[in-house]
């Protein structure tokens, strides 16, 4: 096989991070639904928060199940196709992972079979106290995985001996320049993929049946945080953008395919890339509009790729990675807002609004995959930024070796995700259908209330 073996190992490590990214990016807000719904039936005792829950808790269950299984793959690849990178910045990433394992997994999977099987068993209070501890579980996770991955994006607090890295500050390694930024821009993702999640699964049981309050509400609930949330996220990714021109300006340069270092440089709406002859081909563009987003100055400089030699990411990648994530960033806000307008002037949600949120189920999936992307392969040629390149941690692995696995990888989790998203759409049915233990009758908690 003539295959680049670099290539597939790269490959194979960004389907198995891509699939497990999904699932988090679920749970780390969801937890904190529940939270909210847990509180809400200890202390309103409203009776459609008890059936939301219990719809939730089983989405919550599957999406933390799948997280957990593909991210054990994720540490097998470690010693299979990047045996480089372990030796050589180990002393700091396996610290970190084992904080997260100590820290937070422990906590979340633990309290996680009070939350799942403790109701009508424990105390009340004991049942609300371990879906708070779930949730601060998973939020724990997402700190050290962050702060590991930030610090290979942003690297700083470490010296090199003998070719591996050693910690000299670990506050300078977690709270690396990049993480404050990183973190809350993914917290917020993980939000705006939780709740349109609810909208959508809410939005198809409303299809169903237009009279099922516990959908009703947690449609109106989510529909007014994603109208929150997606503004902050925006604005958040502004200055995201910004400590990355600082930390990173050949990603930033890729992103926005500046060729040639310039003043004033133009937004590119939409362009093909061209590597060949450095230049974009079919451009359109907002005269002066990258340096004025990225600068906040109209005639602000931005570094060009030619800058740095050939260390700099693949151009078209993620370039058209990043409009995808804003593209669908956009459509959210303009879903969101119309949806709370609707809310604000008590108006009932039409059924094509309906359909909408129903087919946005899993559009957080989508920017969260294409921001991943973007940042990922924006990092590239380096798996440390500026310290290790990607090529010196990877294996001697045959490529054919690596190819077969990569396909048995795919196979493995398209069945997975077709089963996830096809186990969700039978739970919210059969609540729509009243089947669901203590579910209210249809109409029994009065008139439509949208």
């Amino acid at each position: 096989m003539s295959a680049d073996p670099l290539l597939l190992a790269r490959a194979q490590f960004g389907l198995n991070i891509g699939f497990h990214i999904l699932f988090p990016s679920i749970t780390i807000a969801l937890a904190w639904i529940l939270v909210y719904l847990r509180v809400r039936i200890e202390f309103s005792g409203d009776a459609w928060c008890k059936p939301a829950y219990r719809l939730w808790v089983k989405v919550f269950a599957l999406s933390f199940a799948l997280g957990v299984v593909s991210g054990i793959t994720m540490s097998f690849q470690f010693g299979t196709n990047w045996p480089g990178f372990m030796s050589k910045a180990g002393n700091i990433a396996g610290p970190l992972l084992g904080y997260e394992v100590l820290t937070a997994f422990f906590l979340e999977a633990t309290f996680l079979g009070v939350m799942l099987f403790g109701r009508d068993r424990v105390p009340a209070w004991m049942h609300t106290l371990s879906a708070f501890l779930v949730a601060i579980g998973t939020s724990g996770s997402a700190f050290w995985i962050l702060a590991l991955n930030s610090w290979m994006q942003t690297p700083q607090g470490f010296e090199v001996i003998d070719g591996q890295l050693h910690a000299t500050s670990w506050m300078a390694v977690i709270f690396n320049p990049s993480f404050p930024y990183r973190l809350a821009h993914m917290m917020i993702a993980s939000g705006l993929t939780a709740v349109f999640l609810v909208a959508g699964i809410s939005a198809l049981q409303l299809l169903c049946n237009r009279t099922l309050e516990p959908a009703t509400r947690m449609l109106r609930l989510a529909v007014a945080v994603a109208a929150v949330l997606t503004p902050l996220q925006i604005f958040v990714g502004d200055q995201h953008g910004l400590n990355t021109l600082e930390h990173q300006p050949a990603k930033i340069a890729a992103i926005e395919a500046i060729w040639e270092t310039e003043r004033g440089a133009p937004l590119l709406l939409f362009a093909m890339p061209n590597r060949q002859t450095r230049s974009n081909d079919y451009a359109i563009s907002l005269p002066k509009g990258a340096s004025l987003i990225l600068t906040h100055d109209p005639d602000g400089e931005v570094k060009g790729l030619s800058e740095f030699g050939d260390k700099h990411p693949p151009v078209a990648t993620v370039f058209w990675t990043f409009r995808v994530m804003v593209g669908v960033g956009m459509l959210m806000l303009a879903a969101s807002w119309f949806g709370a307008l609707l809310l604000i002037r008590r108006r009932e949600f039409p059924r094509w609004l309906l359909w909408m949120y129903s087919g946005m189920t899993f559009s957080g999936w989508v920017a969260v995959l294409a921001g991943w992307l973007t940042t990922e392969i924006g990092r590239q040629p380096y798996v440390v930024y500026g310290v290790i390149l990607t090529a010196d941690t990877a294996s001697t692995v045959p490529a054919a070796y690596i190819a077969t696995t990569f396909i048995g990888y795919a196979l493995i989790y398209t069945l997975l995700l077709i089963s996830y998203m096809v186990v969700l759409t039978q739970l919210a049915r059969k609540e729509a259908e009243g089947k669901g233990r203590d579910m209210p009758a249809p109409g029994a908690l009065g008139p439509q209330v949208l």
